[in-house]
């Protein structure tokens, strides 16, 4: 779509941002990047999205969309020349909705958990976090991708949190290959893929921003 303009406010290390930057590659958006200050939050984000303030936000000519699942539906449903990210069969896509919103409901809070929790509240959040990752699984099985043969709505919603594995892992003293080998297999194959891999942030940087909030909430 010639002369429209695309810009996206996110900040750095969100995985829920992640996903839409994956979403935008898959299809081949160009856009403006707009890093933004979560503690000191801009009016350009307060304007665009005064509900929720929060990222990410796309806004396209200059009308804002809002809540990453939200955004990612929108952009399959503008750009859908290219590189479907939901079924068309209507109990597909259901299935693509609820593990997406699956992933939405667990694995933020349960990873969030582990980090800024110690002693036993820690081992049940890993435990939570384990079992989420498995019923994963399960629904992966030995797809390549969770909607089939390509990169679809579930994995652009549950990618982005493999680069924070790294920080709930260190933190938690625990090894999420060990208890889901077939799922850390499958995040690493989607590495393999462009946009995914320039999406994701690196594992150790997204690492020391954890500690730095541990320290900032008292969590040290």
């Amino acid at each position: 779509m010639a002369g429209e303009q695309v810009t996206l406010l996110d900040f750095w290390s969100s995985p829920f941002g992640m996903r839409v930057r994956i979403a935008l590659a898959e299809k081949g958006v160009k856009y403006e990047y707009s890093e933004q200050d979560l503690r000191n939050k801009s009016d350009l984000l307060l304007q665009m999205n005064p509900v929720h303030k929060k990222i990410p936000v796309l806004v396209h000519d200059g009308k804002p969309v809002c809540e990453s699942l939200i955004i990612v539906q929108y952009i399959d449903e503008v750009w859908k020349e290219k590189a479907p990210l939901l079924p068309s069969d209507p109990y597909e896509r259901a299935r693509s909705r609820f593990w997406a919103d699956f992933v939405d409901k667990k694995m933020y809070d349960f990873g969030r958990k582990i980090w800024t929790t110690k002693g036993e509240d820690q081992e049940v959040a890993k435990k939570d976090f384990i079992d989420s990752l498995k019923l994963l699984e399960g629904e992966l099985g030995d797809k390549p991708y969770f909607g089939g043969e390509t990169l679809g709505f579930v994995d652009v919603a549950l990618l982005p949190f493999y680069c924070w594995f790294y920080a709930y892992e260190t933190i938690g003293n625990f090894n999420i290959e060990a208890d889901c080998p077939k799922l850390i297999a499958y995040c690493k194959r989607c590495l393999q893929k462009e946009s995914v891999s320039k999406s994701l942030k690196d594992p150790r940087k997204v690492y020391d921003f954890v500690v730095m909030l541990r320290k900032m909430l008292g969590h040290e």
